[in-house]
């Protein structure tokens, strides 16, 4: 999703379950001008090393890194797996209609759901099979163990077995008035199944869907629904067992797996998920600040408004860098000490709306042109 204030993107859909829509809204005010960027930086040396298309203007809804492969997903329906190294499309297929939510794969299955609310599973691009889903998804199934899975608008989270699509459990957990029209949380640490729920992150048993805890990260405040909104968005950082997550402009927070408590939480404001290392929790804000939370505490290591009103999205860790793309397609480096840039990196000039990935040693951008680019040091 484009990285705009809060003012400037929200409307709300009315569904069966109230969706809210975070898609950009006429508002009639004035975007405020990027910051101008500094000199190219040339502290780093990174070349373009393949580009692939998916697509002209085949806008990616996600990039799944997964061992030496990349599977991409489309929102017009195009699902793709490339070998990072050489960029070398391994298989593609058509699903047959538009995506609502991007690609889930354990490297054997992929999965990703359409707007007619089908979950479609492929095993290695072959022998799909089809399930029909009660509500709307807009999160990546999760593949892991077999299975699959799905983590739906209404609350409800189901699991599927990946060869056949027979349903194995379902838990379903009370609806909020108003939900994101965005990718949530729904990952794995160990043998705890982890999904965000509103503002509260909840481990399950994989094999039966029982609760085994629940952390909450974000309160709701607010005098209205959409200000109330604290719905958990895609792009989880995980050291060990402790994962760090953002609610929807309310703030960031991590929480002890194993034990199910929170560390701590600060108030941030943003839409887009969040990266790590060791020492630090890396986040962009609404206004396009690049932020750097300590891992202890949660207090801010840095903060660089050096990309500030680019519209950025969610960041990667790689190296010593935190890489993010923008509106105008360029991908930027910055050092994970200070925040200063390392480098830059040129695509096809149309917007990075999906977070880079990394796999096999390669840093793969997708455009909002369909433009798939790796990149690799010098």
């Amino acid at each position: 999703m484009f990285n705009m204030s809060f003012s400037r993107f929200l409307c709300v859909v009315l569904t069966s379950v109230c969706v809210l829509a975070v898609t950009a809204c006429a508002s009639g005010t004035t975007a405020p001008k990027p910051v101008a960027l500094e000199p190219t930086p040339t502290l780093l040396g990174v070349r373009q090393v393949w580009s692939a298309q998916l697509g002209s203007f085949n806008l990616p809804l996600q990039l799944k890194a997964t061992g030496k492969t990349v599977a991409v997903a489309s929102t017009i329906g195009q699902l793709a797996v490339i070998h990072a190294d050489s960029g070398k499309e391994l298989w593609r297929v058509d699903v047959g209609a538009p995506l609502s939510a991007g690609v889930g794969s354990d490297g054997r299955f992929a999965a990703v759901v359409t707007r007619e609310n089908e979950l479609v599973v492929f095993e290695q691009g072959l022998h799909p099979w089809r399930v029909r889903l009660n509500a709307q998804v807009f999160t990546a199934p999760l593949v892991a163990g077999e299975r699959v899975f799905v983590l739906a608008a209404d609350s409800s989270l189901t699991a599927f077995d990946a060869k056949n699509g027979q349903e194995l459990w379902r838990n379903q957990r009370s609806s909020a008035a108003l939900v994101l029209r965005q990718a949530g949380v729904l990952t794995a640490v160990g043998n705890t199944l982890i999904a965000g729920y509103s503002g509260h992150l909840v481990g399950m048993n994989p094999l039966n869907g029982n609760v085994i805890w629940d952390a909450p990260v974000a309160t709701p405040r607010g005098t209205n629904d959409i200000e109330r909104l604290v719905d958990m968005v895609s792009g989880a950082a995980r050291q060990s067992v402790v994962l760090c997550v953002r609610a929807f402009q309310s703030g960031v927070g991590c929480v002890d797996t194993q034990r199910g408590q929170l560390n701590w939480k600060k108030s941030a404001n943003g839409s887009l998920g969040l990266d790590g290392d060791a020492h630090q929790v890396y986040g962009v804000e609404s206004d396009g600040q690049v932020v750097a939370w300590r891992q202890t505490d949660g207090e801010v290591a840095w903060k660089s408004d050096r990309l500030r009103y680019h519209q950025l999205s969610a960041p990667l860790v790689l190296g010593r860098s935190v890489v993010v793309g923008d509106e105008s397609g360029l991908v930027h480096l910055l050092s994970r000490t200070d925040g200063t840039f390392t480098a830059r990196l040129t695509t096809d000039g149309s917007p990075i709306l999906t977070t880079p990935v990394a796999a096999d040693g390669t840093l793969v951008v997708a455009t909002s042109k369909g433009g798939i680019f790796g990149f690799r040091p010098e």
